[in-house]
């Protein structure tokens, strides 16, 4: 059974940083591609960045140059950085598969950006 356990959220001031992380059980994800995830409220889901199992980076718009997705397959782990962040990047964050294969959420990781 996979589970997925996203912590590092918090609240922060815009132009803070805060470092999600991903700790995954039941998958190995250094054979698979992983997603962060984000969904504002009154919002739907959103991919936010991406890392294939052999690294390659992808990020949405609005976050490129700001966001910076890793993964250390030794830990299991897939990290989220995120700087100069802003009142919009406040959302529950998740990781899971990419591209989204139906598994269930973890309880993600809520960021809150407001001064």
């Amino acid at each position: 059974q996979v589970q997925l356990v996203e912590s590092g959220g918090g609240l922060v001031q815009p132009g803070g940083s805060l470092r999600l992380s991903c700790t995954a059980s039941g998958i190995r994800l250094s054979i698979n591609s992983m997603g962060w995830y984000r969904q504002a409220p009154g919002k739907q889901r959103e991919l936010v960045a991406s890392i294939t199992y052999d690294f390659r980076t992808n990020y949405a718009d609005s976050v490129k140059g700001r966001f910076t997705i890793s993964r250390d397959n030794a830990k299991n782990t897939v990290y989220l950085q995120m700087d100069s962040l802003k009142s919009e990047d406040t959302a529950v964050y998740y990781c899971n598969r990419f591209p989204y294969t139906g598994a269930s959420w973890g309880q993600g990781a809520r960021v809150t950006v407001s001064s």
